[in-house]
């Protein structure tokens, strides 16, 4: 009730602050500049890859091997002078080794959990739309903001909304803003093949998915396994913000997060294996012993700052440092650096730099270390304690002036950037990114 309250609380104060703005058209001026002068079409795509020996589909340990491939549309049409819709089109298809191994026996191959199944598992396609609005007084010193969104694949649904508001002070060098997202989703839970058998307490050795097939090692395979009563999950966000310029080449910012989810926060397809049970195998893998269980509630805190100083009309650097908190038991540190290098009037680089480090989560267990008689556990290295560093580099053209054209469509700007991420696991990943922004003429 209290996560009511404070939602309708925010909603309150959204539609009083959307109203206020619509009174103050009475000091409308004789010129005012537009907010967006015209119609700009973003298209974005990237290719991600990643590897690791710790999937947490079999239960820490196994092939972590992935590749996604996406592209958006993001079109911001201006509807008046203070006015500004902006609607975001995105489709992500992936194939994972990793999730294909939730049947890892649907494949021509003998089931191994560093070997990839070929069944059906091995892809999928995530799809988002969402929209939102954006309005600005006519001083240009208040925002006011509305989202709405949809995403879906085919194991889970998501739809959320929010809104947010900016008030700018001080000539304009000081900016305060509040925002605050509800995210109501659902799963279609998908469990581990050789679990589904054990359903509501069904004798799973007397299914057929087991009659022509060979148990080795414990052949008393007998696991812990209740399909989840309630597959929603409800996530809601506060934030605040803070920014400031502080002189003619510095300026900061301040961020305040928080979030509060309940509900399924486990994911019902990655499997735990215990310390005190016998292992059981088909083939070269090894039966769940059960499925993640983690609270079916969760609190996350996180504050950052942003620290821009501008050397030069060639150099800038950007740090940027957060601290994260969630009452699961991790904490962690991020801290990052980008040097943005303006080669000409069109072409600027930015290397940039990352470390990231945090605590392991209460109900973290590696392979086989968690206890049957465990209330929550999970072998998700994501969980776990570990340190990443990320290395990148981007280039960047514009032109402000978009003589390239397609089409009606003036090509404003072009942006290509490249990241390597390595943990001090064996987990490693590298992301290419590509941005082409239009303007209509």
């Amino acid at each position: 009730m209290k996560i009511l309250k404070k939602a309708c609380f925010i909603v309150i104060i959204f539609f009083f602050s959307a109203s206020y703005a619509q009174q103050s058209q009475d000091s409308v001026s004789a010129y005012k500049k537009r907010v967006l002068e015209t119609v700009e079409i973003d298209f974005l795509t990237s290719y991600y890859g990643q590897n690791g020996d710790n999937a947490a589909v079999s239960g820490g340990v196994g092939t972590e091997e992935l590749t996604d491939v996406t592209g958006t549309f993001v079109v911001s049409i201006p509807l008046n002078d203070d006015d500004v819709l902006t609607i975001d089109a995105g489709v992500s298809a992936y194939t994972s080794a990793s999730s294909s191994n939730v049947d890892p026996f649907d494949g021509g191959q003998p089931a191994d959990p560093f070997v990839a199944s070929s069944g059906a598992s091995s892809s999928d396609t995530w799809a988002n739309l969402s929209g939102s609005f954006g309005h600005s007084s006519d001083d240009r010193n208040t925002i006011v903001s509305g989202k709405l969104s949809v995403s879906s694949e085919y194991d889970y649904f998501s739809l959320g909304f929010g809104g947010g508001l900016t008030k700018l002070f001080n000539e304009k060098n000081t900016e305060v803003s509040v925002n605050a997202n509800v995210y109501l989703d659902k799963w279609n839970s998908i469990y581990p093949s050789e679990l589904r058998p054990f359903a509501n307490g069904a004798n799973g050795l007397a299914n057929g998915f087991f009659l022509n097939k060979t148990i080795n090692g414990n052949a008393n395979y007998s696991p812990i396994f209740d399909k989840f009563s309630d597959e929603t999950r409800n996530s809601y966000s506060l934030g605040f913000g803070f920014s400031q310029i502080l002189s003619k080449n510095l300026q900061g910012s301040l961020v305040l997060d928080f979030v509060q989810q309940q509900g399924l926060l486990s994911t019902p397809f990655q499997r735990v294996y215990f310390a005190d049970v016998a292992d059981s195998f088909i083939e070269n893998f090894q039966l769940a012993d059960a499925i993640e269980r983690l609270p079916e509630t969760r609190f996350k805190v996180a504050a950052g700052g942003r620290l821009h100083w501008y050397i030069n009309e060639t150099v800038v650097v950007r740090t940027f440092y957060r601290y994260y908190y969630d009452d699961w038991g991790i904490n962690s540190h991020t801290g990052s650096i980008e040097v943005p290098i303006k080669l000409s009037d069109k072409f600027t680089v930015y290397p940039s730099y990352r470390h990231y480090q945090q605590s392991a989560a209460d109900y973290f267990n590696g392979y086989e270390e968690a206890l049957s008689t465990d209330l929550y556990y999970t072998s998700d290295y994501d969980l776990s304690k570990y340190s990443a560093n990320q290395f990148g580099m981007g280039v960047s053209y514009t032109d402000i002036f978009t003589k390239m054209h397609i089409w009606k469509l003036g090509l404003k700007s072009i942006d290509l950037k490249f990241y390597k991420y390595d943990r001090d696991t064996t987990f490693s990943s590298s992301i290419i990114t590509a941005g082409f922004k239009f303007v209509l003429d």
